[in-house]
């Protein structure tokens, strides 16, 4: 038997992330607090590099390779940029709050590389197995991020439940992929969807099915696998918070699309109606408990299900229109995302975490500039034109409607219609609350400047949409 030597070109992006990643481990050893700067643009230099790398392969077909395990292609060069862009944000937002608080240590922006490398593998993965490696890298790294404040009882709390329901997660998928195999005999996904589509498997592939979308649930966040995210959210360090609640979040919409698109697609009759529940009890779910919160980041984790309730609902479409929609809606919102936890990190200070609603009153009086910006991102997520959050939901409810799924855009109207009302209740404390704290903003102007930019281009994208959305539809074949 003779051994193929694989293409090691299409996996050139994931072997420079490792190897720089290693780099910045050994290295990190020998720099003090003073010199720690060295880490992280070296970091940053690291995910440019990658997107370089990933980009120069944009447009030029589909590699498959490493016994077909590990694909290459538009949609994996697409998603792969924007986890780049989303993790280099995350990366500059929290410098200098790390460094003010005695916690810029080079374990963060490592952990944040190996997170990233994880999230590349899940988008590449043309394998069951491979699919769980890279979501165990990606798990394992924001478990040990999450306790990264290692003083903060709140943050072991927080990454402890996190820790436990993410292993019953895991077990779940695994479990699913298992009887998969079991079933078809192949934990290629090809191979797996040409044996559903000649309905081989019966009662077990449908059994393997209900485990894997559990899995995917737990993932996204989506009601009812929900329960860590709002835990997660508040406890974790903010910096923390914004990684989690960003990048993973595209990264879990290209496990979706290996998995039930291409590789279980035969079944969508019986993914369809798993994912409706989803997407259902978490715009209801989200939408209304966010109502109630006063901690503004427990108030966006429960934002954040609403969201994966409507990034589910392009899924649900099962057409390339539909897929192309929720990858729009999944790097907007990533994007959204950064931005808004940027905006707690921009107005917090030593001693202060701005976390709670009330820190933001008055900040139209106190900063005007960052007031509006911090107004773009909140109607960004409302979805209130001409916002690119409008426009995402638009291309989503259109996907639905476009198969028949009138009633399920309705509910998720409706939803979203409730849901504006905690993200003006923002915007009202700005501007129509005096202000509390009289205090200046000590964001450095890199901090300043990178948020505004974050807020305006969400205003660019909504006016001018037209190229992401082309962009998202070329990966489709639209």
């Amino acid at each position: 038997m003779s051994f193929e030597v694989p293409q090691f070109s299409p996996a050139l992006p994931e072997m420079f992330v490792l190897a720089m990643a290693c780099l910045v481990l050994v290295l990190d050893l020998f720099l003090n607090d003073r010199t720690r700067v060295v880490t992280y643009l070296l970091s940053q230099a690291t995910l440019v590099g990658a997107a370089v790398l990933s980009l120069g392969q944009y447009g030029a077909g589909t590699a498959v390779t490493f016994s077909g395990m590990f694909v290459a292609d538009d949609v994996g060069h697409v998603l792969k940029a924007f986890i780049y862009l989303t993790v280099f944000l995350a990366f500059l937002y929290s410098r200098d709050y790390l460094r003010v608080r005695e916690l810029l240590r080079g374990e963060f922006f490592v952990l944040g590389l190996f997170a990233v490398l994880g999230m590349m593998v899940m988008i590449s993965a043309r394998n069951l197995l491979l699919v769980y490696l890279g979501l165990e890298l990606l798990s394992l790294s924001l478990y040990a991020l999450v306790a990264f404040n290692r003083d903060s009882s709140r943050a072991s709390e927080a990454a402890m439940k996190y820790f436990v329901t993410g292993a019953l997660a895991s077990g779940m998928l695994l479990y699913g992929m298992s009887m998969l195999y079991g079933a078809t005999g192949s934990l290629d996904l090809a191979q797996v969807a040409e044996r559903t589509v000649a309905g081989e498997g019966g009662l077990v592939f449908q059994f393997g099915l209900v485990f894997l979308v559990v899995g995917i649930g737990f993932k996204f966040g989506a009601v009812p696998f929900h329960m860590w995210v709002p835990d997660v959210y508040e406890g974790a360090p903010t910096p923390v918070t914004l990684f989690v609640g960003s990048a993973p979040k595209v990264a879990a919409f290209a496990m979706v699309i290996r998995l039930l698109a291409e590789g279980l697609g035969g079944l969508q009759p019986h993914w369809e109606g798993l994912l409706a529940v989803l997407v259902i009890l978490s715009l209801a779910v989200g939408n209304v408990i966010a109502i109630a919160q006063t901690n503004l980041k427990r108030m966006l984790a429960y934002s954040t299900i609403s969201h994966m309730g409507f990034l589910l609902l392009g899924v649900l479409s099962g057409t390339a229109m539909g897929y192309s929609a929720a990858m729009f809606y999944a790097v907007t919102y990533a994007l959204t995302a950064a931005g808004g936890f940027g905006m707690i990190i921009l107005l917090s200070r030593n001693g202060f975490e701005a976390e709670r609603l009330e820190d933001f009153r008055g900040l139209g009086t106190r900063s005007p500039w960052f007031a509006f910006i911090m107004l773009v991102l909140m109607f960004s997520m409302a979805g209130v034109p001409p916002t690119v959050g409008f426009y995402a939901k638009l291309a989503v409810l259109q996907a639905a409607v476009g198969v028949d799924l009138v009633w399920l855009a309705v509910v998720a109207v409706v939803f979203s219609v409730i849901g504006a009302f905690y993200y003006l209740r923002v915007v009202r404390l700005m501007y129509f609350e005096p202000a509390q704290d009289a205090a200046p903003l000590e964001a450095g102007g890199d901090l300043r400047l990178v948020i505004s930019a974050n807020g305006l281009a969400l205003l660019a994208l909504g006016i001018f949409p037209g190229a992401l959305f082309a962009v998202c539809n070329s990966a489709f074949g639209l």
